[in-house]
C-alpha cells in the first residue's frame, strides 16, 4: 500500500515519470557504452528484467514503467532512449491505454502516439522494433480490441520502416487470450511467458541491427 501511495505521489509531481531512470541514464552516459538496444514500454517491459535479468545488461537496457500509457511513454522517448544513442529501440505499449489507465483513449490516439515514438527514434538514427500488444485475459482489455489495434500497428510498422514483432502466436490461445500457464494474473507474462518471448525479441533485434 505504501509503495502504491508513493508511486501515486510521484506521478502527481512527474506524470510521465521522467525521474524514474534519470540516475541510470546518467550512469550510462558517463560510462561511455553505447547500448545496442533499449526496451521501452510499460509493466510488460519492466517486469521482463525481473523475470530474466540475464537478458539485460550494459548494452541491452530495460526502460519499462508499470501502468504507463502511450501518452506517458511518448514523453520518455528522448530522455530514456534518444539521449542514450542505442542502435535499436524495442517498443511495446498500448495495453494500459486499452484499460483506460489515464482515461478513455481512442485507438487512433494510441496509434498516433506510437507513430510519434517511431518518428522520433528514426529521426535520430535509431532503428525500431515495434511489438504488437501482448495477449491478455482481463475484462478491461478486450481481445477483439487488441487484435484490431495490432492490425493497425502492423500496418504502421510497414509504413514507417520498422520491424513488427508479433508475440501472439507464442503466447495466445484460441480466442486471443494469453495462455493461463504463461501469465499468473492474466496480464503479465510469467517466467515461462518471457522465455517464449525472448528468442523472438532476439531474432528481431538481430534483424534490425544488420
Amino acid at each position: 500500500m505504501a509503495v502504491q501511495k508513493n508511486a501515486a505521489a510521484r506521478r502527481a509531481r512527474d506524470w510521465p515519470d521522467l525521474c524514474r531512470y534519470r540516475a541510470e541514464n546518467a550512469a550510462v552516459l558517463a560510462g561511455g557504452v553505447q547500448p545496442d538496444a533499449i526496451f521501452l514500454g510499460d509493466s510488460i517491459t519492466e517486469y521482463w528484467a525481473f523475470a530474466q535479468p540475464d537478458f539485460f545488461g550494459p548494452t541491452r537496457l530495460d526502460r519499462g514503467i508499470s501502468g504507463q500509457t502511450t501518452s506517458q511513454i511518448l514523453l520518455r522517448v528522448y530522455p530514456d532512449v534518444v539521449a542514450l544513442r542505442p542502435r535499436v529501440v524495442h517498443i511495446l505499449a498500448g495495453t494500459n491505454d486499452v484499460a483506460g489507465n489515464t482515461g478513455p483513449v481512442p485507438d487512433e490516439v494510441i496509434v498516433d502516439n506510437i507513430r510519434a515514438m517511431i518518428d522520433i527514434a528514426k529521426a535520430n538514427g535509431i532503428k525500431v522494433v515495434l511489438a504488437g500488444i501482448t495477449p491478455v485475459d482481463t475484462k478491461d482489455r478486450p481481445a477483439k480490441r487488441i487484435a484490431a489495434l495490432n492490425v493497425r500497428l502492423r500496418a504502421l510498422a510497414a509504413q514507417a520502416g520498422a520491424i513488427y514483432l508479433d508475440y501472439h502466436p507464442a503466447l495466445a490461445i484460441a480466442g486471443g487470450a494469453i495462455a493461463p500457464s504463461l501469465a499468473n494474473d492474466g496480464l503479465h507474462p510469467n517466467r515461462s511467458g518471457y522465455a517464449l518471448m525472448r528468442p523472438l525479441a532476439e531474432q528481431a533485434l538481430t534483424h534490425a541491427m544488420r
